[in-house]
């Protein structure tokens, strides 16, 4: 039994999930780069490999050929990213015939549009934040959030990842504050490790106006439980249709992704808060989420636990949702003592019948 992967070659994703297979008795898998994809190299896949679709990573190659020539980290790009990503997306699925993919090409294209994802998961009945219809610019959006009453929504580029032009925006009267990572120099904005705001009318019209041709995704702000002074949200690996990892992510910032300075937080403790009957509520609304995409094996799904411990929603499924260096899964799932990488070689190997699934 022999997996290749669609990723971007020397990605931490791609060496850790060739670990996994060593770990499992498994040959190194085969690497098919990104860049070759979206250049239009043909595609040849061994008829019975075990097919897995790997993020395109931080490959400065594939980000040009997906948004175009450009600083890496600039903020913006989206429309024609995702444009180029469904069309090689396409491409992989046409090749993929005799194949046994680990995750669908459609879905995973679904998973990349935070409308059709939002729609999605309503249309199944998973708890998410209400949304706005969508909005283009500034004061498009304005005037959504007065229709809506909404004082305080994120707005997010439709075809963003890792926060990438995420805007947390509270706006009372003449009072305005845009909190995100985007900074902004005199090429445009950039994404920082660093959260800041722009608390100016005009430069939150700048900002928004700039995000917005490539489309904007715009839910109600739910106010997050906390720890500790620090609000926090649960991402959740379900591999298989079963959580099996949960890393608590905690911010002083209305983002709580960890490479903008959130901290991994403490699961008992968090357990310990929404009681044994809210944690199997959490994992079955994650586990719910992940089966509005059945043709995937895995999902990172952000579960947000509102004020009072007692509230859930789907803030987002992700694709590729699994990069949670060192943890291991829950101690009483299936998954213990082991990464999520390797949980995806056992569960695919599993559903292949084979003896190195154990």
């Amino acid at each position: 039994m022999t997996f290749t992967v669609v990723g971007a070659p020397g990605d931490r994703r791609v060496t850790l999930f060739a670990a996994a297979c060593r770990a499992s008795g498994l040959p190194e898998p085969r690497v098919v780069g990104w860049p070759d994809v979206l250049r239009g190299v043909p595609l040849d896949f061994a008829p019975g490999t075990l097919l897995r679709i790997d993020s395109p990573g931080d490959d400065p190659e594939a980000d040009a050929l997906l948004r175009g020539p450009g600083d890496p980290t600039r903020v913006g790009g989206g429309a024609a990213w995702y444009r180029n990503f469904t069309r090689a997306l396409d491409r992989i699925g046409a090749a993929a015939a005799g194949t046994r993919p680990l995750g669908d090409v459609g879905e995973i294209a679904v998973m990349f549009d935070k409308r059709r994802c939002h729609a999605r998961l309503q249309a199944a009945g998973v708890p998410v934040p209400p949304a706005l219809p969508e909005v283009t610019g500034y004061a498009e959006l304005r005037a959504r959030m007065a229709e809506a009453g909404e004082r305080r929504v994120f707005v997010k580029p439709a075809h963003g990842s890792s926060a990438s032009g995420v805007v947390a925006l509270q706006a009372a009267g003449d009072r305005i504050k845009a909190t995100t990572s985007a900074a902004r120099d005199p090429g445009g904005y950039h994404n920082s490790l660093r959260v800041r705001s722009y608390e100016t009318e005009a430069e939150v019209a700048a900002l928004i106006d700039a995000l917005g041709p490539d489309g904007l995704h715009v839910e109600r702000w739910l106010p997050k439980a906390a720890l500790d002074g620090r609000a926090l949200d649960l991402r959740v690996v379900v591999v298989g249709g079963v959580p099996t990892h949960a890393v608590v992510r905690t911010s002083r910032a209305p983002m709580t992704n960890l490479h903008l300075g959130g901290l991994r937080g403490d699961l008992d403790a968090v357990r310990r808060a929404l009681g044994e009957d809210g944690w199997r509520r959490a994992l079955d609304v994650c586990a719910q989420a992940a089966a509005c995409f059945p043709g995937t094996l895995a999902v990172g799904v952000d579960l947000l636990v509102g004020i009072g411990w007692r509230r859930f929603a789907v803030g987002e499924v992700n694709a590729f949702g699994d990069l949670l260096p060192g943890l291991t899964g829950l101690a009483d799932g299936p998954a213990a003592g082991v990464d999520t990488y390797t949980a995806q070689v056992r569960a695919a190997l599993s559903r292949e019948g084979s003896p190195c699934a154990t």
